[in-house]
């Protein structure tokens, strides 16, 4: 780590007049920062709160990093930090950050360890799993993996790139201002990756998950959950025109990707697993439960 986060405050936060207007109203507390005692600065005016705090961008210096509904480990995960991701901290203890993500606005509590100052990120990983040597040297010791999607800042030496943390070789990453041009298959280099609910990639992944970072990392930047996705991403698609690759199914709390006119692919906990299937299984094993497993589909523009 290349510094320390202070948890003490020294100097008096700086205040800022606003004028509330009208009544506070109700926000989706997914995407906007604030809970009984503190909101963010950019809500005042909108929402009332008994305090608000300006956020401090850090960044996630862990491989992966869940953000958790509470500050317990035992709490559910609601997404995931990737390593060198920004995270904007509103309040920061000892153990804990309670903030949002810098990526998607994700609201949520993170592990303290996970976080350090704000880094320059210049590269990518775009394998499944990155190694990080100890040396730029194949045979050397592994430090730890990086997940696809991790960002980092690193410098060429011989055929790696060397970071603050070791070495990652070069065929593993990609300059963050070269994007993918085909988010299928960045989609599919998940297939077998475990299903974690929350997850985006380190260790395991959801179906929401694996669509957001597949186009992240074509440069299409889309909200973290099933239903803002349902809302916000392509345009819709004529129950009568048929699939192609690249569409998106949306299911009752649930997303998948067609790689052709019939088959899907996506992350889920029946197979617990990233698998391609026939669309027509995965609306079969539905139907019992829901009247109309498809509840839309959506494409996005080339």
């Amino acid at each position: 780590m290349t510094g320390q986060i202070s948890t003490t405050r020294n100097a008096p936060p700086e205040r800022t007049r606003f004028k509330l207007d009208g009544r506070s109203v109700a926000l989706d507390h997914r995407v906007h920062a604030a809970r009984g005692d503190l909101a963010d600065i950019s809500l005042a005016g909108v929402l009332f709160s008994a305090h608000y705090a300006r956020a401090v961008e850090l960044t996630c210096v862990a491989p992966g990093a869940p953000i958790l509904s509470q500050p317990s480990h035992n709490a559910e995960a609601v997404s995931e930090l990737l390593r060198g991701e920004s995270f904007h901290a509103l309040d920061v203890t000892t153990d804990w950050a309670w903030g949002f993500c810098g990526h998607d606005g994700y609201v949520g509590y993170i592990r303290r360890d996970a976080l350090d100052v704000k880094e320059a990120v210049s590269h990518r990983v775009v394998n499944q799993s990155a190694p990080l040597f100890s040396r730029a040297d194949i045979k050397a010791p592994i430090a730890d993996h990086w997940p696809l999607g991790a960002r980092f800042g690193g410098e060429a030496e011989d055929s790696f790139l060397a970071t603050g943390d070791g070495f990652i070789h070069g065929r593993h990453a990609a300059p963050l201002d070269s994007p993918e041009s085909d988010w299928v298959a960045v989609a599919q280099r998940y297939l077998g990756q475990p299903y974690v609910w929350g997850g985006r990639g380190h260790r395991g992944i959801d179906c929401s998950g694996l669509v957001q970072v597949a186009l992240g990392e074509c440069g299409i930047a889309v909200p973290r959950d099933t239903d803002l996705q349902c809302e916000g991403i392509g345009a819709p698609i004529e129950a009568s025109a048929p699939l192609q690759r690249g569409d998106l199914i949306f299911f009752p709390g649930h997303v998948g990707i067609m790689t052709d006119a019939t088959h899907m692919l996506h992350a889920n906990a029946h197979w617990m697993a990233v698998v391609v299937e026939p669309l027509a299984d995965v609306v079969a094993r539905l139907a019992p439960d829901h009247e109309q497993p498809i509840i839309a589909r959506r494409r996005i523009a080339p």
